[in-house]
């Protein structure tokens, strides 16, 4: 193997040019949550029938990326893959990034970010709001502390290993709990499962490792950077095999769901009859984002392919993105069923399907999230020694 050397990112036009985009997004999104505090939620698409709207689901989205990210630390560290440690730097530091950007979006889409001072000071253990609340903050310390170990030199080897493994752990403890919000809401018919938390998990692994490829090749090649094709296809490839597994995941909540007679109904609706939810879900989630980038990705050919990859991940960043806006939004958009085995009209939008149209406020302030995230990347790796010289082919050992 080469010798590892970290060093920060130097001050260039296409740093310094990067940095400003992304403030001006970030800038953008602060304007609309004054506009959206000032006026009300009134004046974005969401009603009293989809209070979770696309915002939420940039902000789950980023949350469910930001312990998948973690992925490449979590194999150097926990399971001793050598080739994949000059990395665990960059995807801690993507982790915490990703968390952050999304409990923005997510805290400032509220009207009242101040009320979350009320969440933080008066615990309701009966909530599983409140346990993420600490589940969020505990992600963040330990992965801290993680990255920590690594660049301080003189502690003894195992206190990587022991950070890698705490913050392991926590991270799958995290996406259960994410995927418990839906699991545990048995209101909403599409939500009730106890595959939600699994599948949330698996769902992390694919939407963290898409956008810890593109960051990482895109920070080396803005940067010269070498990042060896050997490498790169070994993370493709693992791509292509989390890929595989949200496939059946999202099989097998959709079969338990159609074996329950209760949920006949939102199944019928998500798969068959739910129009923009249906086309969401056939068409972005299983194949633009699943079926067509497992096929790239396990074509020998392809996968060796930096622009393959780039595309792979890209298709999957979107599937993974339409999968969630058809959970969150299509689980309430499905009418609520108050009153089983009987029927209801009233002029409360009882027993028909709820509309929504996100409008540009909520894509402003979600991707205002998103650019808060890559920012923080950036800052990072430019003040900090978080990124090697080189990710070259020589540091890819056989045994590993």
């Amino acid at each position: 193997m080469e010798r590892i050397i970290y060093r920060e990112l130097k001050s260039t036009p296409q740093v310094w040019g990067l940095l400003a985009l992304l403030g001006a997004f970030v800038a953008a999104a602060g304007a609309v949550v004054l506009y959206i505090e000032h006026y009300g939620h009134v004046v974005t698409g969401m009603n009293n029938q989809i209070v979770w709207g696309l915002p939420h689901v940039f902000a789950i989205f980023l949350i469910v990326a930001a312990s998948g990210a973690l992925n490449v630390a979590s194999i150097g560290s926990v399971f001793g893959k050598v080739a994949y440690k000059p990395m665990a730097r960059v995807s801690a530091l993507l982790a915490i990034a990703l968390l952050v950007g999304g409990l923005a979006v997510l805290v400032l889409d509220l009207g009242r970010p101040d009320r979350l001072i009320v969440t933080m000071t008066h615990f309701n253990f009966k909530s599983i709001f409140t346990w993420n609340i600490l589940l969020y903050t505990g992600f963040m310390a330990i992965v801290a502390v993680y990255i920590y170990t690594q660049m301080q030199r003189g502690l003894p080897a195992y206190a990587v290993k022991v950070a890698g493994l705490a913050a392991f752990v926590w991270r799958l403890i995290l996406t259960t709990g994410t995927g418990s919000i839906f699991g545990w809401l048995v209101a909403r018919e599409a939500y009730d499962s106890a595959v939600m938390a699994p599948l949330f998990i698996v769902m992390s692994f694919v939407t963290g490792m898409a956008i810890f490829l593109l960051v990482v090749m895109g920070i080396t090649t803005m940067t010269g950077r070498d990042f060896g094709a050997q490498l790169r296809t070994r993370l493709a490839r693992l791509l292509a095999i989390f890929i595989a597994a949200v496939l059946y995941f999202t099989a097998v909540q959709h079969l338990t769901n159609m074996y329950a007679a209760e949920h006949w109904g939102v199944e019928t609706f998500i798969l068959r009859d739910g129009g923009i939810y249906t086309i969401l879900f056939w068409g972005v989630q299983v194949l633009i984002g699943g079926l067509i980038p497992m096929a790239i990705l396990f074509t020998p050919k392809l996968v060796k392919q930096a622009r393959m990859v780039i595309l792979a991940s890209s298709l999957v960043i979107i599937g993974g993105f339409a999968q969630l806006y058809v959970i969150v939004v299509g689980g309430q958009a499905y009418p609520l069923d108050i009153f089983p085995g009987y029927e209801i009209s009233s002029s409360f939008s009882d027993g028909v399907i709820n509309a929504y149209t996100p409008n540009i406020l909520e894509v402003i302030l979600g991707f205002g999230g998103v650019a808060l995230a890559l920012a923080i990347v950036i800052i990072g790796t430019k003040f900090l020694r978080i990124l090697p010289n080189s990710l070259s082919d020589a540091n890819v050992s056989a045994k590993s």
